[in-house]
């Protein structure tokens, strides 16, 4: 029998399962006790000697918590356990303070000492929980020892203790303000911590306490990027929203040139322009045409930190969390260009199959991106059909997504729709879909008279609500052409005697006032019926009778003249003095007496002036300038405590702030050479080099250098570490002198061997280290929906581009789904970054119907993931897509010996060298399978190594001949080490993200 069980059998209580425990309440009709018994038990066992009597105390007392019971009368008896010896009640205690140490202040200030010894504990939870503690006592009188507390957390060992400072800072800031300049020093000593588990804390509290004090992200800015992957999904969230406001204030527009051609190339006057204004157009056509100039002149070329964030965040698009997905999409929305929104498509169409708890908040995001980037939505249109099942808030956004994305091509499809929906049983959905078909009409005048018909026939239906919504979408249509439509007006004149609701009547009796000369005969006979029950009428109906019998006075005044004096003297009596006033007003105006004033000579041109035509909108449009996701945009109104999303800089600022010096200790045995100091000068270059042969005149002159110093560089083989400058005997400095020329014509060589076109005999050994086509993956350059029946799909062929060898090839292949044949096939409008090149392929004259064909075009990166840009056209459409290459497809694979691998390598350690340790898949723990996955995400050649642990591979960039060289050691259970070396640390960085997900996945 256990402790707990044989105290429960002496005071007479049970703990076994369906029994009820003494720590309930007694008005819940467990136990028939006086209130003073409750909980005695739990006291009783938390004053005991034994800790299993206080560990099963508090474990039923955390329940309580849980299931939302009042346990704050046992705070004295918990409290009284702080200095509890057992570390498992001592960590439940401080759980339970949590929850009650702000309403129980002066006992848990008697405590106070104890939680200060709890931070010191040698277990990190202990301390936590008691930094925790601390924080939750909102006294100002501890402000002091809570901001010492939290400064010692802040450098504590372990991640989870700085992680709990960094939830601490932004209740100490709520409590006192003024701590803010010492609580933004531990929060950016926090900023750079190097663990996941820290960061989207500390990004947390920085959004609380400094929203403003971007600087400070500045030199974390990339090491937030590079960890964004292995952050908790709580953290991912927090980073992203951050990130994307402060990508907002750091980079530039990257559809800056787009938005300013478009202003540049619109021609149309003001409204009120006249040739008076001659200057002033000739003012605007020149700054329109120097607009035009500069985004000709100057190419937008994305700051690779931009690029940076746009691809760690990518892979995140594939979480199974909903947040996670829906601030990466608000962030591609915000901030990256148009040809690469399109990819969030796929994933919120994703949301909304998978999690229907959060569809509300996906189609408010996806209606509001619907309106400015309708095309990445187009393929998924069926996505947003209508399920019966469908709550009414989902229908209706549901309908507004599908009108966002009508177009001539799918409208008659969308409409169909839209007659089922018509149908259904709920009222509000019903009068939704109307005023969609509404907003289709005027959106799309191909349509406008099917639409219009179609609302006509649902006059006789027998719903009245459908009735009157109708009659409200006919009378703003009609506004449109109402020169052709007078049988409508005249039908819906008939419907006065049947249609209750007041707003339809209303708007009823305004058209056939409005454009009573397209009814002549009718209107006379409307304002008598409305004259008859002028009474009885709504005030929004008697507004409407008093404006019909004012216009057919002032346009048939022998026929409608005593009724119109009828109404008015009617209205004169009126209770509401809306409806007063408005009598007293239009009988001075359309009847002028000797009181009337000169304003009656203008009642014609008052009430017949033309109307402009009503705009139908969308309710989301504009709602963009919010962030999306927040709640600001849920509600379309800045809520408290949000960070407006700032607008993007005029001109790019400096980015050298996101650079980071990185300190290294130098071992004694490495000398600064002459060869170090030349690859330090190739770290330096720029990430885009425009002339093609910067590195032969640069090598040939560092050469020549080292030549005319070899004597003063150190001893390649020194190992001694001791550093001396003692004077080297004539014969050494002679054979370095010697291996140094060997070694510089052997990179010359390479090189040169390199820009050589790759031999029909050469290609076969090429594919066959590298992998079989079969396996090389295949990207979606075109969709059979967006092309209107033609499909194209492109691979990275890894052949070399035979009219180029700085080209990468790239294969495409096209396929004519459509029944009718495609002619012309070609490229257009190429749009590329500053130094990238394009080889187009020859045009395709012909594709026939269900046919497919090949073709290969070259494209030099520059080694750079930028996009290529182009119009892929054909002989009716232009369709914009976008080629982004991976890292590992920037590349040629080059075969080196064990010997010159380890040459290489060593020249490539420090700044050039990223190591990042892993866990390989179980199916990923044999050679084979590691060399199939590396040579997979990256065109590199398998190097031959003695070491079975061992995997290397090496291949240079195809633009710059940079050398890459990756090392995979394997270790016991699964654990290994990826290695690489490579002379452009952008290069290195993407290309070990690719390699550790092939390897992981």
């Amino acid at each position: 029998m256990s402790a707990s069980s044989a105290f429960n059998d002496e005071k007479g209580g049970s703990s076994s399962v369906g029994e009820p425990e003494y720590g309930h309440d007694p008005a819940s009709g467990g136990i028939f006790s006086s209130d003073y018994k409750r909980h005695d038990d739990l006291k009783e066992m938390l004053d005991s000697n034994k800790d299993s009597l206080k560990l099963e105390a508090m474990k039923r007392i955390v329940a309580m918590i849980a299931r939302g019971k009042n346990a704050s009368d046992l705070f004295p008896a918990v409290v009284k356990n702080v200095a509890c010896k057992n570390i498992e009640v001592k960590k439940l205690v401080y759980v339970y303070l949590v929850r009650y140490a702000e309403e129980q202040q002066d006992l848990a200030l008697l405590s106070i000492s104890t939680f200060q010894r709890g931070l010191k504990d040698p277990n990190q939870l202990i301390r936590a929980s008691a930094l925790r503690v601390l924080s939750s006592i909102r006294v100002t009188i501890i402000v002091p020892i809570m901001m010492l507390a939290i400064k010692e957390a802040a450098s504590d060992m372990s991640p989870y203790v700085r992680k709990t400072a960094a939830h601490a800072i932004p209740k100490l800031y709520s409590l006192d303000p003024e701590q803010k300049d010492q609580l933004i020093e531990v929060i950016e000593k926090l900023l750079a911590d190097k663990t996941t588990l820290v960061a989207g804390s500390v990004v947390m509290a920085f959004e609380e306490v400094c929203p403003e004090r971007i600087d400070l992200i500045h030199k974390n800015y990339r090491k937030l990027c590079n960890l964004l992957i292995d952050v908790e999904e709580w953290g991912q969230v927090v980073i992203i929203n951050m990130l994307t406001r402060y990508a907002r204030t750091q980079f530039l527009n990257p559809n800056i040139n787009e938005s300013l051609l478009e202003e540049g190339g619109s021609g149309d006057k003001t409204f009120y322009g006249s040739d008076e204004d001659e200057d002033e157009d000739e003012e605007e056509k020149e700054k329109k045409a120097e607009v035009a100039a500069m985004a000709k002149r100057k190419p937008y070329v994305m700051d690779p930190d931009h690029r940076l964030l746009l691809r760690n965040t990518k892979p995140l698009l594939q979480s199974r969390n909903a947040a996670v997905v829906m601030a990466v999409a608000q962030l591609y929305f915000h901030l990256a260009p148009k040809a690469e929104v399109g990819v969030i498509a796929k994933a919120l169409v994703r949301l909304l199959r998978s999690h229907s708890e959060v569809q509300y908040v996906v189609l408010q995001n996806v209606a509001t991106m619907s309106i400015k980037r309708r095309g990445m939505f187009e393929p998924y249109l069926k996505s947003f059909y209508i399920r019966s099942t469908d709550p009414t808030q989902i229908k209706v956004l549901k309908l507004e997504v599908l009108t966002n994305l009508a177009n001539e091509t799918n409208i008659s499809t969308i409409l169909r729709e839209f007659q089922t929906y018509i149908k259904s049983m709920d009222k509000d959905f019903v009068a939704a879909t109307i005023q969609a078909i509404g907003r289709c009409a005027t959106n799309i005048s191909e349509v406008r008279d099917t639409c219009l018909n179609g609302l006509v026939q649902l006059l006789s239906n027998r719903d009245e609500l459908v009735v009157a919504e109708s009659v409200v979408v006919i009378k703003k249509l009609l506004q449109m052409q109402p020169e052709k439509h007078s049988d409508i007006i005249k039908h819906m004149a008939k419907l006065t005697d049947n249609i209750q609701v007041p707003m339809a009547r209303a708007s009823i009796l305004w058209l056939i006032g409005e454009y009573c000369e397209h009814v002549p005969k009718i209107a006379p006979d409307v304002l008598r019926k409305m004259a008859k029950s002028f009474t009885n009428e709504e005030d929004i109906v008697k507004l409407q009778i008093i404006n019909l019998a004012a216009k057919l006075y002032l346009t048939n005044s022998k026929q409608t003249k005593l009724l119109t004096q009828y109404v008015l003297n009617l209205a004169k009596y009126d209770q509401n003095y809306d409806i007063r006033d408005r009598a007293r007003f239009i009988r001075q105006l359309i009847v002028p007496t000797e009181k009337s004033g000169a304003l009656s000579k203008y009642a014609k041109k008052l009430f017949l002036a033309l109307k402009p035509a009503p705009v139908l909108e969308s309710p989301f449009k504009d709602r963009d300038h919010f962030q999306l996701g927040s709640l600001s945009h849920l509600l379309n109104a800045k809520a408290g405590g949000y960070q407006e999303l700032p607008d993007w800089p005029e001109a790019a600022p400096d980015p050298s702030v996101r650079n980071v010096e990185v300190k290294e200790s130098v071992p004694e045995w490495t000398k600064c050479s002459s060869r170090e100091k030349r690859k330090e000068k190739k770290v330096e270059k720029p990430f885009y080099t425009d002339s093609e042969g910067e590195s032969g005149p640069t090598e040939s002159a560092d050469s020549e250098s080292d030549s005319a110093t070899g004597s003063e560089s150190s001893s390649g083989s020194e190992e001694s570490g001791s550093g001396s400058e003692s004077e080297e005997s004539k014969e050494a400095s002679e054979s370095e002198e010697e291996e140094e020329e060997e070694e510089e014509e052997e990179k010359k060589k390479k090189k040169k061997d390199l820009k050589k076109p790759v031999q029909e005999s050469e290609r076969g050994v090429f594919l066959q280290t590298i992998a079989p086509s079969s396996t090389l993956k295949s990207y979606e350059l075109l969709h059979r929906i967006t092309g209107e029946g033609l499909s194209v799909e492109y691979c990275f062929s890894r052949q070399p581009f035979s009219p180029d060898a700085n080209m990468v090839a790239v294969q495409m292949q096209f396929t004519n789904n459509a029944s009718s044949d495609t002619k012309n096939l070609h490229i257009e409008d190429v749009k590329l970054q500053s130094g990238m090149r394009v080889k187009e392929f020859p045009e395709i004259e012909l594709l026939p119907a269900g046919e497919t064909a090949t073709a290969v075009m070259g494209i030099d990166f520059c080694d750079s993931t930028q996009a290529a840009n182009f119009q892929l056209c054909t002989h009716t459409r232009k369709f914009f897509v976008s080629i982004q290459p991976p890292v590992g497809e920037l590349m040629r694979p080059v075969f080196l010996t064990e010997n010159e691998f380890k040459k290489e390598q060593g020249q490539l350690m420090g700044m050039n060298e990223i190591t990042e340790k892993l866990t390989l898949d179980v199916k990923c723990r044999n050679e084979h399978t590691i060399v199939q996955r590396v040579t997979t995400a990256a065109n590199l050649s398998r190097v031959p190594c003695g070491s079975d642990k061992e995997c290397r591979f090496a291949g240079r960039t195809v633009t710059s001949g940079s050398l890459v060289l990756v090392t995979v050691a394997t270790k016991e259970e699964g654990a290994a080490q990826l290695t690489v070396n490579c002379e452009k640390m952008v290069i290195g960085t993407m290309l070990v993200k690719d390699i550790l997900q092939a390897l992981t996945q």
